[in-house]
């Protein structure tokens, strides 16, 4: 997953940014830092892919996740065909509303992804990769993917919705069947007709959890659709997505880089610095869409109101202009005032939980009396909307 500076001689064509390949051929940071350079705003007629803008500076995209009036996120916060019609949680779910409606979202869900409540989880987080290294070092390896970043990541929002732990290895597989097969979770009939069952248990009898909270809390003196009870469980655990795919491109980032590796070993005090470079250099997710409300000017560029604009992160996250020697991996850099949790009001609600994930498991594999290697060649997700390792090899040894 390492990523070459730009070259300014390299033919550039700023409409294959739309095709996944670019990125699951590892080209997309090419692409961005010459359009960083030469046009920063750009048009993308519409074709498969609706019209839309593409913003790559960081200085815009903090600006846009700063002014949700002119970027709304209501219609929708991921480009999707013209053919799959309007995102069905549109309006409804934390990702897709704006404030007020999202700020009171919000705070029926806050609590259980607070400071406090996630140190409560850090040993379920910390058994969970011991377990993993210790399966994983029986049989010789595992795929860093699927077996250690996204079990952690599922088993973990499982256990704050309130999913019974016997149930979480299927939650598990029912969600890497649409993340492989690049569908929405809704689309996923066991998931929803699981959570589905899981609202009306919670309805007739509320607990200490998130699917409690959503089905009895109240917004504006009543409660939640069953609709939107379900597209808000459904975003949470969409979530996990960049969950793992940042805790695997975390694994690489470390293999790939073991000068890096040894000076955190040497060094622990650097885990906070390590823990928001890994955030940067993942950016595990790729694009932001917003829709603009009104005709405005960004850089000297005229957008339209009720056109697209598209803030790519993984651009942002590499601006020359804020951040030095942005090709290179770093575990003490600072500053690192990266846009790798989105900003304003959607700054990511799971961003404390994030950190907790990566800080537990570099600190379990720094103990870990096993050796942790690449096994194979990684293949990356072939997506607009995610970014990271498809496929991650492990040899683990004693």
């Amino acid at each position: 997953m390492t990523t070459a500076a730009p070259s300014r001689a390299d033919l550039i064509d700023p409409a294959i940014l739309t095709d996944p390949r670019t990125h699951a051929g590892g080209d997309a940071h090419r692409l961005w830092g010459w359009m960083r350079e030469h046009c920063p705003v750009y048009y993308h007629a519409a074709g498969e892919l609706p019209a839309f803008w593409s913003l790559t500076r960081y200085d815009d995209i903090r600006a846009a996740y700063r002014d949700h009036e002119l970027f709304s996120s209501a219609r929708g916060v991921l480009l999707r065909p013209k053919s799959g019609g309007t995102d069905p949680g549109a309006g409804m779910t934390l990702a897709l509303t704006d404030p007020p409606r999202h700020k009171q979202l919000r705070s029926l869900v806050a609590a259980w992804f607070s400071q406090r409540s996630v140190r409560d989880l850090e040993q379920l987080i910390r058994s969970a990769v011991r377990a993993t290294l210790a399966t994983a070092a029986e049989l010789g390896g595992c795929d860093g993917v699927i077996d250690m970043a996204g079990r952690l990541s599922s088993h973990v929002i499982c256990a704050m919705l309130g999913v019974p732990t016997a149930d979480h290895e299927s939650i598990f597989s029912w969600t890497n069947e649409a993340y492989a097969a690049h569908q929405p979770l809704a689309t996923q009939h066991d998931l929803m007709a699981y959570f589905s069952e899981l609202m009306y248990d919670r309805m007739a009898e509320p607990r200490d959890d998130i699917v409690s909270a959503l089905a009895n809390g109240e917004l504006d003196g009543g409660l939640l659709t069953e609709q939107e009870i379900l597209m808000n469980c459904e975003n949470l655990i969409g979530a996990t997505e960049n969950g793992r795919l940042a805790i695997a491109g975390g694994i690489l980032a470390m293999l790939e880089h073991p000068d890096q590796w040894q000076r955190l070993a040497a060094d622990p005090r650097l885990m906070p610095t390590a823990v928001e470079e890994i955030l940067r250099w993942t950016s595990s997710a790729t694009h932001s869409m917003r829709t603009v409300t009104r005709d405005a000017f960004v850089q000297d560029q005229l957008i339209r109101a009720g056109e697209l604009a598209v803030l790519w992160l993984p651009s942002a996250n590499r601006d020359e202009h804020v951040f030095e020697r942005p090709y290179h991996f770093d575990v003490s850099r600072r500053p690192n005032r990266h846009l790798a949790l989105g900003g304003g009001d959607h700054f990511c609600l799971g961003a404390a939980l994030a950190r907790s994930q990566l800080r537990v498991l570099l600190m379990e594999m720094l103990a870990s009396p096993f050796t942790i290697e690449l096994a194979g060649p990684t293949a990356l997700v072939s997506s607009l909307a995610v970014n990271g390792p498809q496929t991650l090899p492990l040899r683990v040894r004693r």
